[in-house]
């Protein structure tokens, strides 16, 4: 059954979430889009999405656009650089591509943001659409217009705001996604319930096994409802100026212990462990109880993500979190829950305080 959401740019609709089975009414959803050229398109992937997925794109793709071509990226966050960006900009140039044509990303979190990133500063912006085949970048990265690629291993530093003219959500391609990856995903799904919507939150306790086995009007039901959480805090703060820093909650020390592991652990793996850290905040701060905060380890024990990390030292781990983007000043701006279902933003921990809390995963 497919479902749709409009997500609100400055007050007037900016673009569609689409989430289908399959890829079926992918040629109806662009030729939906006002004022969308079908000129030229690029679908940008990955190594291992091309396998998969990108010559039933490229059909779908030619029902649509006049010209298709596509480029490849190697899989890995670690090719998440201006290198590869520099690649795409030169296949652009040599295959005359202008502001009329456009950009596609099939694929993951890695390959949304640096498809996003080059269509953000490629002639000064065209426009693209998010085709994101993993739960992390359905529920997550594909929507919000936030763009970037990594430099020097500071995650997410390069970067800028620049939104999709879609983003078309096929569910079936979680059926090939590794187990560890679907988990990673579970990771930001769980933040959604956690800092904006306490009934969702329950919700994914009391359907783990549905959620777990893949049964696709449990998936459906979970991709819509993040979609419209991660919509909703979008369309109030697009240039993350006040709450859509609470998105970030697990991920400041979740995005150091992603660095320090030279990216071998996942971003879901390390959000769910800083995810752990806030949550103690949290506790710290008296907003939530031993139980609540015992419950949360829980739950991302449920789904089969880690809540400890090995072979760190706290020292290392809040040293790596001062060099984040969401630094305010020389303090750490981070995201806390005021209770389960609602986040606030505190800038005021010690690092005592925050070594404490990064004490109790390792």
């Amino acid at each position: 059954m497919s479902k749709k959401i409009i997500v609100n740019y400055d007050n007037s609709p900016c673009y569609q979430i689409v989430i289908e089975e399959d890829y079926s009414n992918f040629e109806k959803a662009v030729l939906n889009i006002n004022g969308f050229k079908m000129s030229k398109v690029c679908i940008v992937t990955d190594s291992n999405v091309a396998k998969l997925y990108l010559d039933e794109m490229i059909k779908n793709a030619k029902k649509c656009f006049e010209q298709v071509f596509s480029f490849i990226i190697p899989a890995g966050e670690s090719n998440k650089n201006l290198g590869e960006i520099q690649k795409l900009y030169e296949f652009l140039i040599i295959n005359h591509f202008d502001r009329q044509d456009s950009l596609m990303a099939l694929g993951g979190g890695v390959v949304g943001d640096m498809t996003g990133y080059a269509a953000a500063t490629y002639l000064r912006g065209i426009n693209f659409i998010q085709v994101p085949t993993t739960l992390l970048s359905q529920v997550d990265s594909s929507i919000g217009g936030k763009t970037g690629v990594d430099f020097n291993q500071y995650k997410n530093m390069v970067g800028a705001f620049h939104m999709p003219k879609l983003v078309y959500i096929n569910t079936s391609t979680l059926k090939t996604l590794p187990e560890s990856q679907f988990q990673c995903g579970m990771g930001e799904v769980i933040k959604h319930g956690l800092i904006r919507n306490a009934s969702y939150y329950k919700w994914l306790k009391e359907n783990v096994n549905h959620i777990l086995t893949l049964d696709n009007e449990y998936l459906e039901e979970m991709i819509y409802e993040s979609c419209l959480i991660k919509k909703d805090v979008v369309e109030k703060d697009p240039k993350e100026k006040s709450i859509r820093a609470y998105l970030n909650f697990g991920h400041t020390l979740g995005h150091a212990i992603e660095k320090l592991s030279d990216f071998k652990l996942y971003h879901g793996q390390c959000v769910a462990i800083g995810m752990v850290c806030a949550s103690y905040l949290s506790k710290k701060l008296g907003y939530i109880n031993d139980e609540e905060h015992q419950d949360i380890v829980d739950t991302i024990k449920l789904y089969g993500l880690p809540t400890t990390v090995e072979n760190m030292k706290a020292e290392d781990i809040l040293k790596a979190s001062k060099s984040d983007k969401k630094m305010v000043g020389n303090k750490v701006k981070f995201t806390v829950l005021k209770s389960i279902g609602e986040a606030i933003s505190y800038t005021d921990f010690t690092d005592e305080d925050l070594l404490g809390a990064i004490e109790q995963v390792l």
